[in-house]
């Protein structure tokens, strides 16, 4: 029991969310605020993007897994399904810890455990042990976003963070399109456990890396609050909006959307208790309700074609392992600038982050139809659609998580995030299993259109956030 209570203590050491120092002379702060920001960003970028590589090498792989290991569709998204809603908890979970813990140490410890879980998978040819090491891989994979959105909370201001997210949420493209390509070779040429164990190798350089680069609060730099800083500095906001006028600010004030604001914090610095974290700020808060629904169907869009993309255009088109893989990697890459440009535009938009996420399911609608319709043969207007929901579905994924640091305390991002990623990773296990059995036992039409159902219900559940907006 006292080994246990002494590993117990020196974990929350290890983990403690850096201490406040001394502040720096207004000459030094001046400098480095600037510089500390870009290197939160390119660190949690960078170390996001890498935690995909060791989390989307299965879709790609799956054409070879099967082959070699006779999965059906069926077992196949059995393995999504499971690992998604593992994820979904341990983005729950492990977000909650993350808000009372320093990113720099929590997130490589992240990187390091999901790589571990990739070399096992590579070494073993068993189902039900592929079944529990994914399992464990998405569950790992929780103590990814959850950090940067902390540290991003901390050193971006609310009004520049549709902007600022857009450009970081770039890292899901980077990642996936990155280990779309580097997945579907490796299979083909190395074997598909190589798929596996070589983008473990690199997860333990990112953990290096995050170690390295990542740091915690600007206050455990000697630097000002966010909040602070941008009084001081009010050209280092990234809002170039043009300036409201007084009439325009109080219309803004009378406006019905302000019911759905967060809980008011008397201290914005100050640490939250586990119950205080969960009841006040995340069951007690109807936006977050709202979004995480949204969340549920969203998700399933997002992931019918990852998850199933290069298998679907494999068995319904023709297509071979690395043109079917190569699907993943335009999704991917015509999410890049949709991200930036759609998420400032939710900024110019006074945050309405709800409205931009419908637009973007119109076209994702209209695509997947297309996609249903084109005949076999016709590879390149496949991939073309492929590319346009791949544009259009990264912002509302952004977005609707954007949502949960925008109506809670930044105290509570991980909590907030996980919450309703969990409602996302829900989805994603319905969509895993489901979709799988239902190409197995109706075929791909019949399961790509209970898609198309889905996006409707999205569309229709986001009309109740049209007007929700953010307190600055």
């Amino acid at each position: 029991m006292n080994l246990f209570s002494a590993a117990e203590r020196a974990l929350k050491r290890i983990y403690a969310p850096a201490k406040a120092i001394p502040p720096l002379p207004d000459s030094e702060m001046a400098s480095r605020y600037p510089a500390m920001r870009w290197q939160i960003l390119e660190s949690t970028f960078l170390g996001y993007a890498t935690f995909y590589l060791v989390r989307n090498n299965l879709a790609p792989a799956a054409v070879s897994l099967s082959t070699a290991l006779h999965y059906d569709n069926t077992m196949l998204g059995t393995l999504t399904s499971v690992t998604a809603i593992s994820y979904g908890l341990g983005k729950f979970l492990m977000g909650s810890i993350s808000d009372r813990s320093n990113p720099r140490f929590f997130m490589a410890t992240g990187l390091i455990l999901s790589a571990i879980c990739n070399f096992l998978f590579g070494m073993s040819s068993n189902f039900e042990t592929h079944l529990f090491l994914w399992s464990f891989n998405g569950f790992f994979q929780g103590m990814g976003w959850a950090p940067c959105g902390r540290s991003l909370g901390h050193w971006f201001a609310v009004k520049e963070r549709g902007t600022i997210f857009g450009l970081w949420n770039i890292a899901h493209n980077v990642g996936g399109a990155s280990i779309g390509w580097l997945s579907a070779y490796l299979a083909k040429n190395m074997g598909w456990e190589n798929a596996f164990i070589i983008p473990g190798i690199i997860a333990l350089v990112g953990a290096v890396y995050l170690l390295i680069r990542l740091r915690d609060t600007p206050q455990s730099l000697g630097l000002p609050p966010i909040e602070k800083y941008v009084r001081l500095h009010p050209d280092k906001l990234l809002d170039f909006a043009s300036k409201k006028t007084p009439e325009e600010v109080a219309a803004e004030k009378d406006e019905d959307h302000e019911v759905l604001h967060h809980p008011a914090v008397d201290d914005p610095e100050r640490e939250l208790g586990t119950r205080e974290l969960f009841v006040e700020y995340i069951l007690k808060n109807p936006a977050l309700w709202v979004f995480a629904f949204c969340n549920f169907f969203v998700y399933i869009i997002r992931y019918s074609l990852i998850d199933f993309g290069p298998k679907f255009l494999h068995d319904a088109k023709g297509a071979s392992i690395v043109s079917g893989g190569g699907s993943t990697v335009i999704y991917e890459v015509a999410g890049i600038f949709s991200t930036i440009i759609i998420g400032w535009l939710s900024d110019r938009l006074g945050g309405r982050r709800g409205m931009v996420s419908l637009l973007c399911l119109i076209p994702i609608f209209v695509s997947l139809v297309a996609i249903i319709m084109i005949p076999e043969g016709h590879l390149n207007w496949d991939l073309f659609f492929f590319g346009v929901i791949g544009f259009f579905i990264y912002p509302p994924v952004m977005l609707l998580g954007l949502a949960g640091l925008d109506f809670t305390s930044k105290k509570a991002v991980g909590a907030a995030a996980g919450f309703i990623g969990l409602f996302g990773y829900m989805g994603r296990t319905v969509q895993g299993t489901g979709l799988g059995w239902m190409a197995d036992n109706y075929g791909w039409v019949p399961a790509l259109s209970a898609v198309g159902v889905c996006i409707v219900m999205a569309i229709l559940l986001l009309s109740l956030t049209w007007n929700l907006r953010p307190r600055n």
